[in-house]
C-alpha cells in the first residue's frame, strides 16, 4: 500500500483505505477499483491524498491505533452532537463518554504503535476527523505523561470537544473579533454546565489556543496558568491543522514538515514538554509515503521504529517486469543515510 496525492491517481487502482462519510457511513471500501468518475468524485469533495494498494508493497500494514469499529462510532457521535448544539437542542454527554471509552481502550491496547493519521478526509467529514484526531493525539501525549484513566478520559473528552464552540450560534450583534465571543469562551460556557463533565473539560476548551508566551487568545494568559490539558490539545490541534491544511496559510503540510513547524514553536507558542512526548509517538514519515535518499534512491517506507520516528526502514525497489531487486535498508543501522525529500 503507498499513500499518494489523488492528482497521481490512475483508473482502475485499487483502494487502499476506506472513505468515510461526515456521519461514519461507508463512501468508498477498501478494495474497491476505481474509476474515472470515483476519482473525480473524491477531488470534487475535498479529499487530496488516497492510500493506494501496489503489488509491490502489499505487505505494508498501516497500523492504526483506532479499530474502525471506533471510528466510525465516534463521527457518529460527533455528527449528532454538533448538529444538535447548532440546532439548540441538547445532546448526550453519555454518548461522548462512552465513545471516549471506547478510544482510550484501543490507545491503551496500541500504545507501541506509533500514530499515522490515516483516515481520508472530505469537506463533509473533515470536522469529525479533525476532533477525533485531536482526542486521540492528546490521549498518547497524556498516556506518556503518566495520567491515570480517570485524568486520560478528562484530557480525551475535553480534545473531542476543543471546537465545540464553533457549533454554538453567536449572540445577536455580537462582534465575532471580540474575544469575548470567541468559539473557546462559547465552547466554555456550553460546557461548564453539563454536571456531568469534569469542570477541567470546559476549561480545556477555553484555553487551547493560549501560548505560554502569553499573546494566546481569549485571555492572554501564560506559562504554568495554562492547565496541562489544553497545553497538550494545543498541540494536538495544530498538528492536525497543519497536515489537513486547515491552518491559517491553507497549505497542507507533510508530517515531517508539521513537526518541524511545532518544534520551532517550542516555549512560544507550545509547550515544550509536551511537544517532547509529541515526537515519541508521532510516526514522522508514515507507512506507505515514498521517499528519496541522499543516495537519490526512491523507495517507499515499510516500517516502523519506536523511539526512533525520524528513521524508518526503506524498501528499494530496483528493475521493471520479473527482473525485480529488492531490498530494504534500514536507516536506524545505516546511520550515514539519510530521507532527502518526501514524494507527495
Amino acid at each position: 500500500m503507498r499513500f499518494i496525492s489523488i492528482e497521481d491517481i490512475e483508473p482502475g487502482q485499487y483502494l487502499g483505505k476506506t472513505v468515510y462519510s461526515a456521519n461514519g457511513t461507508v463512501l468508498l471500501s477498501a478494495g474497491v477499483q476505481l474509476t474515472v468518475f470515483m476519482i473525480n468524485t473524491l477531488k470534487r469533495i475535498g479529499v487530496t491524498m488516497l492510500y493506494i494498494k501496489d503489488p509491490d508493497f502489499d505487505d505494508i500494514e498501516i497500523e492504526d491505533v483506532l479499530s474502525e469499529a471506533t471510528k466510525q462510532a465516534m463521527f457518529r457521535e460527533m455528527s449528532e452532537t454538533l448538529q444538535a448544539i447548532r440546532s439548540g437542542k441538547d445532546w448526550s454527554t453519555r454518548k461522548i463518554n462512552a465513545s471516549v471509552d471506547f478510544l482510550l481502550t484501543d490507545v491503551l491496547n496500541n500504545k507501541e504503535v506509533l500514530l499515522q493519521l490515516t483516515d481520508i478526509r472530505t469537506a463533509d467529514n473533515a470536522a469529525y476527523i479533525h476532533a477525533v484526531n485531536v482526542s486521540l493525539i492528546a490521549s498518547m501525549i497524556g498516556l506518556n505523561l503518566g495520567l491515570g484513566y480517570s485524568q486520560l478520559k478528562d484530557l480525551a473528552i475535553g480534545a473531542l470537544l476543543h471546537d465545540i464552540g464553533k457549533s454554538v450560534p453567536l449572540p445577536e450583534g455580537a462582534n465575532a473579533k471580540d474575544p469575548k465571543h470567541h468559539h473557546t469562551w462559547r465552547g466554555y460556557e456550553l460546557l461548564r454546565h453539563k454536571r456531568e463533565f469534569n469542570l477541567l473539560i470546559a476549561h480545556t476548551a477555553l484555553q487551547h489556543h493560549e501560548r505560554p508566551d502569553g499573546k494566546g487568545i481569549p485571555r492572554g494568559i501564560s506559562g504554568d496558568e495554562i492547565h496541562l490539558f489544553p497545553r497538550i490539545v494545543a498541540v494536538a490541534n495544530m498538528y492536525d491543522n497543519l497536515v489537513s491544511g486547515a491552518s491559517k496559510d491553507g497549505r497542507v503540510l507533510l508530517p515531517h514538515e508539521a513537526c518541524e513547524h511545532l518544534m520551532a514553536c517550542s516555549e512560544q507558542e507550545l509547550d515544550h514538554e509536551v511537544l517532547v512526548e509529541f515526537m515519541r509517538i508521532i510516526s514522522v514519515y508514515p507507512n506507505g509515503t515514498s521517499v528519496r535518499l541522499g543516495t537519490k534512491e526512491t523507495g517507499v517506507v515499510v516500517r516502523q521504529h519506536r523511539g526512533l520516528p525520524g528513521r524508518p526502514v526503506i524498501r528499494i525497489v530496483r528493475g521493471t517486469g520479473d527482473e525485480l531487486d529488492v531490498s530494504e535498508i534500514d536507516l536506524a543501522t545505516e546511520t550515514t543515510l539519510f530521507i532527502e525529500a518526501v514524494l507527495a
